[in-house]
């Protein structure tokens, strides 16, 4: 009947354009494993920071252009944003963002370009994160993460009080 039709329509668009829950919980573990590391606590997923992610990711997959948005410009929240040519699973782009932590340095800390994302995953005072994924005509995929309180403050002191050197 017409309800099934509209079941198999929604089932069918959800697993393209949505980051499946169990994407969702696999970046998050990725993010909570290394975090461990760092003596920091885990962080929680969070519906309406999922939602946004997810918004936000089938926009950059429309217009294919990896920039940042509005609303982590002006502070409302912190994002960390990845595309790929291929549908890249959870773990490898928390893995491609924390290896940043290379050119970060732990004697001298701050802001850098170069660390961004790294420093986005381990921020000791982010309590929640959302997540988002959408496929492109192309193939590729962009994910988009989202932070809660964000992370990368650049207030004298912070660095030193949120990215803590890795425990031993």
């Amino acid at each position: 009947g017409k309800n099934r039709a509209g079941e198999d329509r929604v089932q069918r668009r959800g697993r393209k354009d949505s980051a499946s829950k169990q994407f969702a919980e696999e970046v998050l573990k990725a993010h909570n494993d290394y975090r461990k590391k760092h003596g920091v606590p885990p962080l929680k997923l969070c519906k309406k920071l999922n939602r946004g992610a997810q918004q936000y990711a089938e926009e950059l997959a429309t217009t294919r252009v990896l920039k940042h948005s509005s609303e982590s410009a002006n502070g409302k929240c912190g994002e960390n944003l990845a595309w790929a040519s291929y549908d890249q699973p959870g773990k490898d782009v928390a893995d491609r963002w924390y290896s940043e932590i290379k050119n970060y340095s732990f004697q001298n800390p701050g802001f850098s370009s170069g660390t961004g994302h790294f420093t986005a995953m381990v921020w000791k005072n982010t309590k929640k994160m959302g997540v988002g994924k959408a496929s492109a005509s192309d193939g590729s995929t962009f994910v988009v993460a989202r932070y809660d309180p964000a992370g990368n403050v650049v207030n004298p002191g912070y660095y030193e009080e949120n990215v803590l050197p890795p425990r031993k």
